[in-house]
């Protein structure tokens, strides 16, 4: 019998308000807080509570056959806590059925695996502690910002103490293999790797009221239908998308709810499939092969690799000068700057910046609350450079040279 592994990121940044030169060195207020209380209302009400109502109804109805994932960034969980504390207890609500577990990831949702393995380490056990917290659990498997993945990042994550983590399934990477097999990586044997099905992820987050698509519209008997045909290849198909997917990116009226209600149900019920948590996953099959990723990948654009966040000198810029800042901020042991410098991590931030053109421009704006690519840089290098002035009175305040 093959396993459904259905895995949902949840994660709202905190935005960077228009923040101009002149505010520099004056007022240190960085973030719009009135728009991200407006998107986090919008997208709780939209998404969040519906489907969250959804995935407990389905959990019950089905016996506990249904089984589901989520990863929630330290930053979004913070943000229930202080503006939606409903949308965090329906959340505890689905942790305390049994049939829902949640993953690791960075807490501020940031690239720090990329340019700080020790700020990357310190975010994970952050996020640890948040999870345990809300959700008494301890996260077993490991995912990463954006799916961000190669070899050394596993060997990483296993000596941290995860016993599996997600990936994407990059062809040129499997080379004619399956995604719906268990992997290890090319340095260490042990770690399971679990391998995103992109395209038929895709064919719920990206394409499904795409009406100039092909196979418009999707019903949960077609899409079955998909599946039954890898079914006998294929140990754990992994759906992994973004939560935003149900309600938000994907509208109500589109027909989503219903998608995923029959769809759930058809699989409940099928003789062929269950439903597998990432955790279960990795204690039921062997591994097939090993995935080795010899460069790094994500789940994001048609590249799959970091372009997303650091293709323009904008992006690296920003970047390079952000994580310069790491060491001046843990020595001078302020609270308020740590945090501010930490929420600056987000990849979002970089995202923003991305000058990417045709289809998957278009996705980058969509996301973005900005006018323009060069907007959320000159507002993020403006934050920086007052942050940078910041730190530079407070070394001075404490005689840090």
């Amino acid at each position: 019998m093959s396993s459904i592994c259905l895995y949902f990121q949840v994660h709202q940044p905190y935005r960077i308000r228009q923040y101009s030169f002149f505010n520099i060195g004056i007022e240190s207020n960085y973030f719009d807080e009135e728009l991200n209380i407006t998107i986090l209302n919008k997208v709780a009400d939209k998404c969040y509570i519906p489907a969250n109502k959804l995935m407990l109804e389905l959990i019950q109805k089905s016996n506990k056959k249904f089984r589901i994932a989520f990863s929630i960034s330290g930053v979004a969980i913070e943000q229930f806590e202080k503006y939606r504390p409903d949308v965090l207890d329906s959340f505890i609500r689905l942790a305390k059925t049994g049939c829902v577990e949640f993953l690791s990831e960075t807490y501020y949702h940031s690239l720090s695996y990329v340019y700080s393995k020790p700020e990357f380490e310190r975010q994970i056990e952050l996020h640890r502690e948040k999870i345990v917290e809300h959700f008494n659990q301890v996260p077993k498997v490991f995912r990463n910002t954006e799916c961000i993945f190669d070899n050394q990042l596993a060997e990483d994550i296993y000596q941290l103490g995860f016993k599996g983590i997600l990936a994407e399934g990059v062809p040129y990477l499997l080379q004619d293999r399956s995604p719906n097999q268990l992997y290890t990586n090319a340095i260490h044997s042990k770690i399971k790797v679990l391998l995103r099905n992109f395209i038929l992820s895709d064919d719920i987050a990206f394409r499904f009221s795409n009406s100039s698509w092909s196979e418009y519209p999707l019903t949960a008997n077609k899409y079955t239908q998909w599946l039954n045909v890898q079914r006998h290849s294929a140990d754990c198909i992994n759906l992994f998308m973004d939560y935003e997917t149900i309600g938000e990116h994907q509208s109500k009226a589109s027909g989503i709810f219903d998608f995923i209600e029959h769809f759930a149900k058809q699989i409940c019920s099928k003789k062929g499939f269950q439903f597998h948590t990432p955790s279960e996953i990795c204690e039921k099959y062997d591994i097939e092969g090993i995935y080795d990723a010899n460069y790094t990948t994500s789940w994001a654009d048609t590249e799959r690799d970091l372009s997303a966040w650091i293709q323009n000198t904008m992006q690296q810029e920003s970047l390079n000068k952000l994580y310069s800042f790491r060491e001046d901020i843990l020595s001078l042991k302020s609270k308020e700057l740590l945090n501010q410098w930490s929420m600056l991590q987000s990849s979002d931030h970089f995202y923003y910046m991305s000058t990417k053109h045709w289809a998957d421009g278009a996705v980058h704006q969509y996301f973005s609350p900005y006018s323009s690519p060069y907007d959320a840089y000159i507002y993020f290098i403006n934050a920086l450079s007052d942050l940078e002035i910041r730190i530079a009175r407070e070394k001075a305040n404490k005689g840090i040279h």
